[in-house]
C-alpha cells in the first residue's frame, strides 16, 4: 500500500493508495473518524474497510483529512474536510478515469462526510456508513439520497445513539429507487472494540450481495 501525496484545497494531503489490478477497476475511498477525537486513516476500522475493497480488486484510497498526519491545513468543522474528500476522489479518478463504479465508505465523522459527498457525485453507486453521527450532525441534506447502501450500528454505541440512526434509516427508506440496508451489531460500542469480526462480516456480506449483481 504505497504512500501517496496529492494536492488538496489547503495544500498536500497524505494517503495510502492501492491501484486497481486491471483497467476499468472500480474505485473505493475510505474516510476516517473525527480528527479532533484522534481519527486518522490508520484507524483500525478504516484499515479493515480499505483491505476488503483491495481484496475485491478496487482501486482503493484512504487518506488523512487536513491537519492530520502529513496532510496540510487545519480542522474546518467538516466544511473543508468535504472539500478534501472531493479532491481525493478527483485524484483517484484521474488515475482511473475509466472506472465504472465508485464506492464511498466512512466511519463516524467520516460517514457524515461520505454521505455529503454522495450528494455531490452521481458516480458514487454504493456506500458503507458505519456509526453515522445522526445525533450530532444534520443529515437532512439526504433529500433524496441518490444511492443504495448499508448503515451499520452497534446497539451499545455510547457516542452515536442507536435511536438517532434508526430515525435516519427510517427516513431514507421512504425514498424510492434506492435500498437502505441496516445492520445492528449486538453488544458493540462506538468503536466495535470486541466486535470487529461481526462488523466486517456485515460489510462483506453486503458487498458480496451488491457486487454479485454488478457482474
Amino acid at each position: 500500500m504505497p504512500e501517496v501525496i496529492f494536492p488538496g484545497p489547503e495544500g498536500r494531503l497524505e494517503g495510502r493508495f492501492n491501484p486497481g489490478p486491471r483497467p476499468r477497476a472500480p474505485v473505493a475511498m475510505i474516510l476516517h473518524p473525527h480528527p479532533q477525537g484522534g481519527g486518522t486513516m490508520n484507524n483500525r476500522i478504516v484499515q479493515a474497510l480499505y483491505q476488503t475493497f483491495v481484496r475485491r480488486g478496487f482501486a482503493t484510497l484512504r487518506f488523512n483529512f487536513r491537519g492530520v498526519g502529513k496532510s496540510q491545513g487545519t480542522f474546518d468543522n467538516g466544511i473543508g474536510e468535504l472539500s478534501d474528500a472531493a479532491s481525493a476522489l478527483d485524484w483517484v479518478q484521474s488515475i482511473h478515469p475509466e472506472a465504472q463504479t465508485t464506492w464511498i465508505a466512512g466511519f463516524s465523522f467520516g460517514a457524515w462526510i461520505g454521505m455529503q459527498l454522495l450528494m455531490r457525485r452521481p458516480e458514487i453507486k454504493g456506500f458503507i456508513s458505519i456509526a453515522p453521527p445522526a445525533n450530532m450532525y444534520d443529515f437532512t441534506f439526504l433529500a433524496p439520497c441518490p444511492s443504495s447502501g448499508i448503515i451499520i450500528q452497534g446497539d451499545s454505541d455510547e457516542v452515536v445513539t442507536p435511536g438517532a440512526v434508526q430515525k435516519l434509516v427510517d427516513k431514507l427508506r421512504t425514498q424510492r429507487h434506492i435500498t437502505i440496508h441496516h445492520d445492528t451489531i449486538p453488544g458493540a460500542n462506538h468503536f466495535f472494540a470486541d466486535e470487529m469480526p461481526e462488523l466486517m462480516k456485515s460489510v462483506d456480506d453486503y458487498l458480496d450481495m451488491r457486487l454479485s449483481g454488478d457482474r
